[in-house]
């Protein structure tokens, strides 16, 4: 199976490990579950995990993958962006500026967008966009646990279960240099 096609450098670790981890490859797995004739996500991951006794992620990610596999493929990047600005436009400059400023930190950036959310990746990753609201996205950021609150910085247990930290944007003006000042932080930690 042409796993490239799933172009998420995790799902690829996770289809790369798959074999070992869950005892079948992928196209296995999708041989399996079209014997089977299950479509839905739940009754998907009830199967493998009950009846083969899968882990949740790797579960998770074998149905994904099927579902997608059966729409056609995975939505395309720029498709997951239009889908998350599609009702809150006015927050899509704010994003389009963000990537911009980003993408001069270094060629090593990864701008991966996924449903509701884009992970801004180095070796790990150090940030995502997520249009939160109809007129507020959040910059979630991996910084040092020892960072405490300051100016737009707003320190939190794992915001959004991936970042330590988190800035709150409403417009273009709140684009300041601290704030690209923190995400250049998060950027270096995370070479």
């Amino acid at each position: 199976m042409k796993t490239d096609y799933f172009a998420d450098p995790y799902t690829q670790t996770m289809i790369q490990n798959m074999p070992e981890k869950t005892g079948k490859s992928l196209e296995v797995w999708f041989k399996t579950l079209d014997e089977k004739q299950l479509n839905a996500h739940s009754d998907i991951m009830a199967y493998i995990k009950g009846e083969h006794g899968v882990t949740h992620g790797y579960a998770n990610t074998v149905s994904l993958l099927y579902r997608q596999k059966a729409e056609g493929g995975p939505p395309s990047e720029e498709s997951l962006v239009e889908d998350q600005y599609a009702k809150k436009m006015s927050l899509k400059p704010l994003y389009d500026h963000l990537v911009t400023e980003i993408e001069c930190f270094g060629p090593d950036v990864e701008i991966a967008p996924k449903k509701s959310y884009v992970s801004l990746r180095r070796k790990k990753q150090f940030a995502i966009i997520q249009p939160s609201t109809k007129n507020r996205i959040d910059l979630g950021l991996n910084l040092d646990a020892n960072v405490e609150s300051s100016g737009c910085l707003i320190k939190g247990d794992k915001w959004s279960g991936m970042c330590s930290h988190r800035i709150e944007l409403f417009n273009m003006d709140d684009i300041t240099p601290e704030v690209m000042s923190w995400l250049r932080e998060a950027y270096l930690a995370a070479g």
